[in-house]
């Protein structure tokens, strides 16, 4: 069932131009105000939600609402006893899934990037399609390294930490509420840590995934912001045709074994375009046009999958190919009451850990663009007369 924000995104916008521009002190001021905003408004949520339920757990599943399972009962029984978590407690499994389902289902950015949830496992591997397979001549020897194509990257270098400020009024409740409010407040809480990572993350020297917006020098592996690729107008007609169709030539390009050799992947379908919230309507309106049924019709040639997230810089746009991100999580997700300098008025704070990485296959894989959106009103040149 879907929240509904009140302050929330007002709070985690806050944060996240803190995070880009802000003193230390200031975000620490604006996480502290984004949990408290984010802890109101879902147990404003809840409540309403409970003066409204019926007992009957048939009907309460039937309309989407929480139905434990007995192990989940027994655990947040236990919280409710204890008045909040132990000093190292672990999430029930189905709990933990169904975080992740949450996280990807309400994240279309998160979905597009295609996280993958590997539970306990803390290590996986990955290759290059090209060498996986070698032809030679049949009684020959065995041509190729196959294993020169395949990486392993271990996910346990990098903890995301949520933090889950619990009303105390909510261990009133029962539950299978203190439940909804415990994976409501983690789903809120880790979209946002994923995000920023997955999108501007700092890489391992600052203990963050390696973001979309960032560069990786082969040799010293030192991470910077990408240069920008160019600038888009989304000017309509043949303006935009040809900027995306340089977008998507560029998209293309992968490197390929140890001297980097260019060649080609396919990108049709692929491509997804990732815009700041408030620079998505001015590409939306530049790329808006009148129709001869005066109809006004919103489409981009190549058809890039749309998005928005606040951690892309105003003034830029992102793309990167769908698949060749690596983004990960694993491990059991523990929690643990928090005792330094958080703290919200009438609500404990615990952290939950999660082990997370991140990083795009190749510096080719993503590229950003600056905007130019403020285009004149002269018709398109390339626009049929009284389009």
């Amino acid at each position: 069932m879907t929240i509904r924000f009140n302050n929330f995104e007002e709070k985690k916008l806050a944060f996240a131009n803190a995070m880009q521009n802000g003193t230390e002190e200031e975000q620490k001021t604006a996480l502290n105000n984004m949990l408290e905003s984010l802890a109101t408004d879902v147990k404003a949520d809840i409540m309403t939600q409970v003066h409204s339920t019926m007992s009957d757990n048939a009907v309460l599943q039937g309309r989407g609402q929480n139905v434990l399972t007995s192990e989940e009962t027994k655990f947040f029984n236990a919280v409710i006893e204890e008045g909040g978590f132990k000093d190292t407690d672990t999430l029930p499994k189905t709990t933990q899934e169904r975080v992740f389902e949450d996280i990807v289902e309400a994240h279309p950015l998160l979905d597009a990037i295609g996280i993958q949830n590997l539970g306990a496992v803390t290590e996986f591997i990955y290759g290059d399609p090209e060498g996986m397979a070698v032809w030679g001549p049949l009684f020959g020897e065995i041509k190729g390294q196959l294993n020169a194509t395949f990486r392993k990257e271990k996910i346990e270098q990098l903890k995301l930490t949520a933090f889950i400020p619990i009303a105390k009024d909510m261990l009133k409740l029962g539950p299978a509420w203190v439940e909804r409010y415990v994976r409501t407040i983690l789903v809120e809480a880790m979209k946002v840590g994923l995000e920023r990572g997955y999108v501007a993350g700092r890489g391992l020297t600052q203990n963050e995934p390696i973001g979309l917006l960032k560069n990786v020098d082969k040799d010293t592996g030192a991470v910077t912001d990408k240069t920008s690729a160019g600038i888009l107008t989304f000017k309509p007609g043949r303006t935009t045709i040809n900027e995306l169709k340089g977008v998507m030539e560029k998209l293309s390009i992968r490197p390929v074994g140890k001297n980097e050799e260019e060649k080609v992947r396919d990108v049709a379908g692929k491509v997804v375009m990732v815009m700041n919230p408030f620079n998505s309507f001015g590409i939306r309106a530049n790329a808006t046009t009148l129709n001869a049924n005066g109809v006004y019709v919103t489409n981009l040639p190549f058809n890039p999958i749309q998005t928005t997230s606040v951690f892309v810089p105003q003034g830029k746009v992102l793309f990167f190919v769908k698949g060749e991100y690596i983004a990960a999580i694993g491990g059991e997700m523990d929690t643990k009451r928090y005792t330094e300098t958080l703290a919200l008025e009438d609500a404990d704070v615990f952290i939950s850990k999660q082990f997370a990485t991140g990083k795009p296959k190749d510096n080719f894989a993503a590229q950003v663009y600056d905007l130019d959106l403020d285009i004149s009103n002269d018709p398109d040149p390339s626009e049929p007369e009284g389009a």
